[in-house]
């Protein structure tokens, strides 16, 4: 299964949650729980309106493919996403080395 990605250079730096949720393809309620469960970084707008980066919908997209296509619950989820950027971590250490 592939998701859309909305094309970043037509969206705004921030976004509000219902636009996030919009072009993340995701209902607003399933951005929240992923917020609380720490999955997607958020901002708040001086109105204390939740504000998300363009940058999360690339996050996103990972979470559903690894929630979607693994049947992985959002927990699990997260450790994945954290072994991950790990992974990429060290990988980059490595290559400054070589």
């Amino acid at each position: 299964m592939t998701f859309p990605l909305a094309r970043a250079a037509r969206l705004p730096h921030e976004m509000t949650l219902p636009d996030f949720a919009e072009a993340a393809g995701l209902h607003p309620d399933l951005v929240e729980r992923l917020v609380t469960l720490g999955l997607v970084e958020v901002t708040t707008f001086p109105d204390g309106a939740l504000g998300f980066a363009v940058r999360e919908l690339a996050t996103v997209a990972r979470i559903r493919r690894l929630h979607d296509e693994l049947t992985l619950n959002y927990a699990a989820v997260g450790v994945v996403l954290d072994l991950l950027d790990r992974i990429d971590e060290l990988e980059d250490r490595l290559a400054r080395r070589a």
